[in-house]
């Protein structure tokens, strides 16, 4: 693994002369990537004199921050094995160390559980020189646990699986061929750091020698003014809010040059250096991602799971609309004769689950690793993949009729009322939608906006795929009220939990229009 990206972090420090900044609403904070990587082989020392060793598990439970990210690559440079837990989700007194085998969790909250200690003694340990002492010299195989994935949990108990370092390699040096990092680069990263791929961007930095910025998904508006990014990474529900705001910053174009003032208003929103922006783990909507592109901000859409890490991406070069791109190099995809999606690598993520109910890896993965994906898709004759939705997702009507609801759902969200659409089929003879607003409350013409929308997607679909009521949430679908994922994806089960009486009963729904 003479290329390995993982390998070269432990064995040598970055090339001088580029940073990482973590910005918080009070301010930057920005320290030169030879520095960091430094300071996190001082912690990688304190953490071995805490009794940590190759293969030890370290839990971070915290909002982004530096102290995060120190742990995340002393843990790499030590050899041992980081889980990232999303604060949205898991606190400090649930049973985390026994569960998933900890040998210390870090929180930025009270660490009141056994075995949990204060990120706030990582800087002070991140500073402190021990003169005298070394990092053993540490080589990965393709197969060496770099990290433990905990899957969003959008249906029960997060899953667990165990990421190799050769999954994370060739992901990793297939997007730097695709999109080519370079000094005058600053990625900014504001997802939570407990997502695996959110840290690829560290080490990115590391590697190939650019900036990249990190921050909370709240003060991601604000970073992007203060920033100046050149590429920002992020979920379609993201560049949905910032479409909104881009929209409300136009304000009246009729009559006049609406391509210009929305080129000028994306760059008010987002700077004046973006080279392209990057989304996926959701499907996005084709509004959205035309509505960039057009405002002279190209986005490209990309396709993964944390069973496969990135399948396939969009980028400058190959890019075709409606895809989510071309299957990257060591991946193969194969689609059985439901065209469900199959998943083989050179380097699979890991084997199977480590945690999850009886027979759930069996059904998932394959012996040699080859996932199941359980999305449903096609590729056309240059290999680009086309994602049609989930095969949970197709509802089977009375009448035998297959329906796929993915496209009547971003139908729906093409409305700038319409932040989030999930079609269910309450007694399989018609379809319902059940609307996230896009703001609260809703007035009249919202209302308004929803019934023409409604309008609209019933005209562009053919009969049995027609919807025949909306119902509008409130309070809207968020992270907090646990009808999104912390990736801003509908939690599709408890989402019909939540509104299965107004789903079945259609009181107070908005109708679709009929003749």
């Amino acid at each position: 693994m003479s290329d390995s990206v993982i390998n070269h972090i432990v064995a040598r420090a970055p090339s001088p002369g580029h940073h990482i900044r973590f910005f918080r609403l009070g301010g930057i904070e920005t320290v030169e990537l030879t520095d960091f990587h430094a300071r996190a082989g001082r912690l990688a020392l304190w953490l071995r004199e805490l009794g940590i060793d190759r293969g030890d598990r370290i839990g971070i439970l915290a909002a982004n921050s530096l102290e995060w990210m120190l742990l995340d690559v002393a843990a790499i440079r030590l050899g041992a094995v980081s889980v990232g837990f999303d604060p949205a989700k898991f606190d400090t007194d649930t049973g985390l160390s026994e569960r998933y085998r900890l040998s210390v969790l870090f929180t930025d909250r009270t660490p009141t559980a056994p075995g949990s200690r204060a990120l706030g003694e990582v800087g002070p340990a991140a500073a402190r020189a021990r003169p005298g002492q070394v990092l053993e010299p540490l080589v990965y195989a393709p197969d060496d646990v770099l990290s433990l994935k905990l899957t969003s949990g959008s249906t029960g108990e997060p899953k667990t699986l165990t990421a190799g370092v050769g999954s994370v390699d060739d992901d990793l040096r297939a997007v730097q061929e695709m999109f080519a990092h370079g000094a005058d680069d600053n990625l900014l990263v504001f997802l939570p750091l407990s997502v695996v791929q959110q840290r690829y961007w560290t080490y990115s930095a590391l590697r190939w020698g650019h900036d990249v910025t990190i921050c909370t998904y709240e003060s991601a508006f604000p970073a992007l003014r203060l920033v100046r990014p050149t590429v920002v990474m992020g979920v379609p529900g993201f560049f949905e809010s910032a479409r909104r705001h881009i929209q409300a910053r136009m304000g009246d174009t009729a009559g006049g040059d609406a391509d210009g003032v929305r080129r000028n208003a994306a760059r008010q929103l987002f700077g004046d250096r973006i080279r392209y922006l990057w989304t996926g783990s959701a499907p996005a909507a084709a509004g959205t991602l035309r509505f960039f592109t057009d405002a002279g901000l190209p986005i490209f859409e990309g396709y993964g799971l944390n069973e496969t890490c990135i399948v396939a991406k969009n980028h400058p070069g190959a890019h075709r609309q409606g895809s989510v791109g071309r299957v990257l190099p060591g991946k193969q995809v194969l689609l059985d004769a439901e065209g469900v999606i199959h998943v083989r690598a050179e380097h699979p993520v890991c084997r199977g689950y480590e945690q999850a109910p009886p027979g759930v890896s069996q059904s998932v993965f394959a012996a040699d690793g080859t996932v199941r994906t359980n999305d449903i898709g096609r590729l056309d004759e240059d290999g680009f993949l086309y994602i049609h939705g989930r095969a949970d997702d197709v509802i089977v009507l009375d009448n035998g009729r297959k329906i796929a609801v993915r496209p009547l759902e971003e139908h729906m969200k093409i409305s700038p009322a319409i932040e989030e659409c999930v079609v269910f089929c309450p007694t399989q003879t018609h379809l319902v939608a059940v609307v996230s607003p896009a703001v609260e409350p809703i007035g009249p013409a919202e209302e308004r906006a929803i019934a023409e929308q409604l309008a609209l997607t019933n005209a562009a679909f053919g009969v049995d795929e027609q919807i025949r009521d909306v119902v509008v949430a409130h309070p809207r679908f968020g992270v907090e009220n646990g009808l999104l994922t912390s990736q801003l994806k509908p939690r599709r089960e408890r989402i019909l939990d939540t509104y299965r009486s107004r789903i079945h009963d259609n009181q107070g729904s908005i109708h679709a229009v009929r003749d």
